[in-house]
């Protein structure tokens, strides 16, 4: 690859202004001062500097990022702070997706990639990848009530078809239910509980995958995806 390419793609700037960073004598590679914009290099393995500062790149990466209540699952808002905001910028500048969303009165797991084919092993329903939430309901869980998430109650989806949502896992103890599906769709857990007369106060994603949710509130760490799926 092209290094004004790698580093145009990066967010460092047009080509132009790469040729400028190499004109000042800004930009080394694997510690030899660059002369020329269109050099040939491997971003997998060649160490690229821009001002002594090392350029980040990974061909294909995941994050995990345990999104706090109070976060917007987009990119920018002029309103609300992001889940994007927790993400250093040398990962904002790989052209990271979200694999998955999470309401703002939601917290736990979301995953971050820029890889198209892994976001879409992680969220296409034909894939079946199994996510664990934790819930507050508004009133004690009756177990003859919740019967029906076990079966599978219809619900509606936001283009008004309708869908059968299935817990393949709940267990609870007083108001709090955890609770397993392998789907996604937009408010689903919430919708199921309301479909049996509850209401969800509280929701955390502590599972995606085989992914436990082993940091803390704020934090992200890189993830493999066979630590997923």
């Amino acid at each position: 690859m092209r290094l004004d390419k790698l580093l145009s793609n990066l967010k460092y700037g047009s080509r132009k202004e790469i040729k400028e960073l190499i004109k000042k004598r800004l930009v080394t590679v694997n510690g030899t001062l660059c002369k020329q914009s269109d050099v040939e290099i491997d971003p997998n393995h060649d160490t690229i500097m821009i001002n002594n500062i090392e350029v980040y790149y990974r061909e294909s990466l995941i994050l995990m990022v345990h999104k706090p209540k109070g976060y917007l699952s987009a990119n920018h808002d002029n309103l609300h702070k992001t889940v994007f905001s927790l993400v250093p910028d040398k990962y904002l500048r790989l052209d990271l997706k979200m694999a998955g969303r999470l309401d703002i009165d939601a917290c736990g797991i979301m995953l971050l990639t820029n890889d198209g084919s892994i976001a879409h092993q992680l969220t296409h329903p034909r894939q079946h990848v199994d996510k664990t939430y934790e819930v507050t309901l508004n009133k004690v869980i009756d177990e003859k009530n919740i019967k029906p998430l076990y079966h599978g109650v219809e619900l509606k989806d936001e283009d008004g078809s309708t869908y059968i949502g299935v817990a393949k896992y709940l267990t609870f103890e007083g108001k709090v239910a955890q609770i397993t599906i392998d789907q996604g769709r937009f408010h689903q857990v919430k919708k199921m509980f309301k479909a049996v007369g509850y209401e969800v106060l509280e929701l955390k994603r502590i599972t995606y995958g085989k992914l436990n949710l082993d940091i803390e509130e704020g934090d992200f760490r890189e993830v493999s995806l066979s630590e997923i799926i």
